[in-house]
């Protein structure tokens, strides 16, 4: 019995018991009976018969065609490659894309316009492609640094604010209740709350607790592009995450609160280095009870 004839006696459930039994053993029927399944919940319109008969007549050729048993199957296996075509070209085009920076890593990737971003170490961003050209929007959680591509309005949003440009080269950070913003290139407009401003060239903001910080760089670029972490008048807890985050360790903290704020940097390619900086700064000892786990305490 060849291939076809088996298939069309088992689609019509015509085999006898040992066929069945031959059939199933073949490498093949797992597919098969998968492909049953999917199909038996699809929907296909009745076979009109007598409209066939009538389109075969008015044909010039009058050599007789045969419909296969099967052929209703095949049909209906075509429409689940179809609708699993479909769905794959929906998800791919309007569902929300994902990019993350898991903790000791950057990201660095393209957006539909070319713009280019890089996330920071514990960041992600969500965005979708479809009818990007009119909504050139994001969702950042953590830390960003864009280059975007000239053109329409660039929108960056966080759980703390949000951040419009045109064509510029900015840095977006916001973790826990600090929102920073920097600009390096072109114009910035930040919205946090009831405040709005605009920034320029070399001018930096800060919120956080209510407060509005305003600070002026010279860098080109931000430090943690260049191995650093750059911290403007941050508490230690906000620094000790941030340290979490670029080296993936994990830092016990045995010391009373301290509201002393640090300015400085802190680099991000050498733990020994981040850690006596901290210990000089805030009169701690640290340990490494083992390679991804450090404990301060107070001298």
């Amino acid at each position: 019995m060849d291939k076809n004839n088996k298939l069309a006696k088992w689609l019509n459930d015509e085999m006898t018991p040992s066929e069945l039994a031959d059939f199933q053993a073949t490498e093949d029927y797992a597919l098969y009976e998968k492909i049953k399944n999917y199909s038996s919940h699809l929907e296909v319109g009745d076979f009109n018969e007598d409209k066939v008969l009538e389109t075969i007549l008015k044909q010039e050729k009058s050599t007789p065609k045969s419909i296969p048993l099967y052929k209703k199957w095949f049909i209906q296996i075509a429409a689940v490659l179809v609708i699993g075509l479909g769905l794959t070209f929906v998800m791919q085009n309007y569902s929300s894309v994902i990019q993350l920076a898991q903790n000791g890593e950057k990201t660095t990737f393209l957006l539909p316009d070319n713009s280019e971003v890089v996330l920071n170490s514990g960041s992600e961003i969500q965005y979708k492609k479809w009818n990007w050209d009119n909504n050139r929007a994001l969702k950042l959680q953590g830390e960003a640094y864009f280059k975007v591509a000239k053109g329409k309005k660039f929108e960056v949003v966080t759980n703390l604010g949000k951040v419009a440009v045109l064509g510029t080269q900015f840095n977006v950070k916001a973790r826990e209740n600090r929102f920073d913003v920097t600009c390096f290139e072109g114009r910035v407009k930040v919205n946090y709350k009831n405040a709005e401003l605009v920034l320029t060239p070399g001018q930096s903001v800060t919120f956080e607790n209510g407060k509005q910080i305003n600070t002026t760089i010279e860098s080109s670029k931000p430090a943690w592009l260049e191995h650093q972490m750059a911290f403007e008048k941050e508490n230690l807890n906000q620094i000790i995450a941030e340290i979490q985050r670029q080296y993936k360790v994990s830092i016990i903290l045995k010391t009373k609160k301290t509201d002393a704020l640090f300015s400085g940097k802190i680099p991000t390619d050498n733990l020994d280095t981040a850690l006596q900086i901290i210990g000089t700064t805030y009169n701690l000892n640290y340990t490494k009870t083992t390679t991804d786990k450090i404990i301060f305490q107070e001298k």
